[in-house]
């Protein structure tokens, strides 16, 4: 293999079976395997908000739970606008130089974020800037499937982007199983500051933590730092450059400074469309920010452009908004109850109804209230635990036929955990319907973990080798905004005491997409029949 350095690779034919065989897997496998630790790391931190949100109610920070919902949500409007500029690093900077550089930002926010939770009177401002740099992480899938999918061929496209966005994805397990145990002890000594105590029961994996006890919120941030820096280390030695997709990658300095400068448009369109939302609402605001992005990545000038412009033609193939659209469906599903879930456990199950002294129904403290931080990791474990499953699947028997199956399951679901929530937010003991509201969730992050893996799967197929990068990465970014929509949605309908219809809503649009993939995928006189 002709290389210049250890870091570049100048030949790479993976479909020529003794290439693949002799030198593609090896070096396949050992970026995969870096790959997914980073991708991990990514999604934890990008992620942390749900977790990190739920104890500072139970911590008793002067902010609201409309405001504190808004952290969540800011984090993944952010994320998923990243994941824009993002899809396209890869040609533009090179695989190794992305995946370290991205990898290293995330540095920023886990600092800045255990700062902050050092002090409750911290100002609502700095949190907000936080949970917007926490926004790399999440903007860090779409330069890593990009990345990714170069380096396998066609027949094993499902496993290589199964394995690194699966178990990628366990980065939100990951983190909702670690931030509630290293808030239990002072992990980092003097150096992180002091305790505080908790104003309401909180809990770990192992169980409930009472009212009254020491925690240390701050440790939530800190933590990823102890992973963060050998990761960097490891993408910087371990990862390769591919000569074939990114030709002129430039000097390593000149990379790193498309990519600061690609996610700092985005960071910026982001702000703007967090602004914006005050002023013309979520549904306007989110295609606003969408649309700006673009524009200014299309305004770069200089030697980005060309590349820039070369890779916007993915948006006049009607397969990329098809598959965008599906890719809302399974993992802007997942992502957004990951960012949800944690604080609308604490909110619908953290009280109930009691007949006030006129008689009147009003919602008082359930004293035994599950705790979010024990049981919200479930979801989101067996969601990533599945979705390498349904990679592996969508390879013997076909994308499309997973996807419309996924999909119908997740109507019924959605439909049904509507209505089990609206039965515990208006009952006098809702913990009798805490075990079904958990079951039904874990059914749709099951169902969309697995439709991860088959739209992926669809994506490596109907694209070739130079449109699939930045369609899985359009694709992921576009979806992403689950992260954003789900919490501003469900947290609005929890306000207004209706969270059933944030469910019914999700389900109108699955039942949409079923129509979608069966349009475009499975009818016989389909234009890419892909069973």
């Amino acid at each position: 293999m002709a290389t210049k350095g250890s870091a570049y690779i100048e030949k790479w034919d993976v479909e020529d079976k003794a290439f693949w065989e002799q030198e593609g897997k090896q070096v396949a496998s050992r970026n995969l395997w870096i790959s997914i630790p980073s991708l991990l790391i990514g999604f934890a931190v990008w992620l942390m908000w749900g977790m990190i949100t739920t104890q500072m109610k139970n911590l008793g920070f002067d902010f609201s739970t409309e405001q504190l919902f808004s952290l969540v949500a800011i984090a993944g409007l952010s994320g998923a606008t990243l994941r824009i500029p993002a899809s396209f690093m890869i040609r533009i900077a090179g695989g190794r130089n992305t995946v370290f550089l991205t990898t290293a930002l995330l540095m920023v926010p886990a600092l800045g974020t255990g700062m902050a939770l050092m002090e409750p009177g911290t100002p609502y401002w700095v949190f907000q800037l936080m949970a917007l740099l926490s926004g790399i992480g999440g903007g860090n899938f779409a330069c890593s499937m990009s990345n990714i999918s170069t380096f396998f061929p066609k027949s094993q496209q499902g496993y290589g982007l199964g394995m690194n966005a699966g178990l990628g994805n366990f980065g939100v397990t990951t983190m909702q199983i670690l931030i509630p145990l290293v808030m239990t002890v002072g992990l980092f000594g003097p150096l992180a500051g002091d305790p505080m105590v908790l104003q309401s029961a909180s809990g770990t994996l192992v169980g409930r933590i009472e009212a009254g006890s020491e925690t240390w919120i701050q440790n939530a941030g800190f933590i990823w730092l102890l992973m963060l820096i050998p990761l960097a280390f490891a993408g910087w030695f371990g990862m390769n450059n591919l000569n074939v997709v990114t030709p002129e990658p430039g000097h390593p300095l000149a990379a790193f400074g498309k990519i600061i400068g690609l996610y700092a448009i985005a960071l910026f369109t982001a702000a703007v469309g967090i602004y914006m939302m005050g002023m013309i609402g979520m549904w306007l605001a989110l295609p606003f920010t969408i649309i700006l992005t673009l524009i200014l990545l299309r305004m770069i000038p200089g030697s980005i452009q060309p590349n820039i412009k070369n890779q916007f033609k993915i948006f006049r193939n009607k397969h990329t908004w098809s598959m965008t659209v599906l890719y809302i469906l399974t993992f802007g599903s997942f992502i957004g109850f990951s960012a949800a879930l944690p604080l609308s456990i604490t909110v619908i199950f953290g009280k109930m109804m009691q007949a006030g002294v006129d008689g009147e129904m009003i919602r008082v403290v359930n004293p035994d209230a599950p705790s979010a931080l024990t049981w919200a990791w479930i979801g989101p474990f067996v969601g990533a635990l599945i979705r390498p499953v349904g990679g592996w699947i969508s390879d013997k028997v076909g994308g499309s036929i997973v996807t419309q199956i996924i999909s119908a399951v997740m109507v019924v679901a959605s439909v049904a955990t509507g209505y089990v929530m609206m039965q515990a937010y208006n009952s006098s003991n809702p913990n009798d319907y805490f075990m079904v509201f958990m079951l039904l969730f874990i059914v749709l992050f099951a169902a969309s973990g697995i439709g991860n893996g088959s739209t992926f799967r669809s994506i490596g197929v109907i694209f070739d080798q130079q449109m699939k990068g930045p369609v899985l990465g359009w694709t992921s970014a576009v979806a992403a905004y689950g992260a954003f929509i789900a919490p501003k949605v469900m947290g609005a309908q929890i306000k207004a005491g209706t969270p059933e219809l944030a469910m019914y809503g999700f389900a109108v649009f699955y039942a949409l997409c079923l129509v979608i993939n069966w349009w475009f995928y499975l009818r016989k006189s389909s234009e890419i029949y892909n069973p």
